[in-house]
């Protein structure tokens, strides 16, 4: 439940961003409040998560928005690249030099997600067939984000939220 305090966070935050963005994000708050999820405030800006599983489904800072996707499918291709980009990052060996981690659920090397492992990790194939996953806990970033990328941002909010609820809460 959005309370005073949470708007005042919200409209804080909005006030660093040039309008354009600002009206971005707006949105994409409305409508994650909508479902429940409440600004925490970071050092960066602001995280949000829902009381009843205390998952972090965005970050949004000064310049990025960061959205946790993982449990999604059949999204777009521009969607598809930024998971392969991150998960071509991955660095099993040096994971401190990357916020996207390698998916230790699939053999057995994590517990902190709920529901089978292949349904909340990021998995993307590449044109040579290797394909790669990385930890499904992390949002991705997600550059140049214009209003033609609201209605995708969305609809994946509102997936991961149903898998959440379904498995975390």
């Amino acid at each position: 439940m959005r309370t005073q305090k949470h708007d005042e966070m919200i409209n804080l935050y909005l006030n660093t961003l040039d309008a354009e963005t600002a009206a971005l994000y707006r949105e994409i708050i409305l409508y994650m409040s909508d479902l429940g999820y409440n600004p925490v405030k970071q050092p960066s800006g602001l995280s949000f998560k829902h009381a009843r599983h205390n998952k972090q489904i965005a970050k949004l800072g000064k310049n990025f928005f960061a959205l946790r996707f993982s449990a999604c499918r059949g999204y777009s291709q521009r969607f598809a690249d930024i998971v392969g980009e991150a998960v071509a990052k991955v660095d099993a060996n040096n994971p401190a030099n990357n916020p996207y981690q390698p998916a230790r659920c699939l053999t057995g090397g994590c517990n902190s997600c709920k529901g089978e492992a292949v349904s909340h990790v990021y998995t993307h194939v590449f044109p040579d067939g290797a394909k790669m996953t990385s930890c499904g806990c992390y949002a991705m970033r997600i550059p140049n984000m214009t209003t033609d990328d609201i209605p995708e941002i969305k609809r994946l909010i509102g997936e991961e939220h149903e898998y959440l609820m379904k498995y975390e809460a």
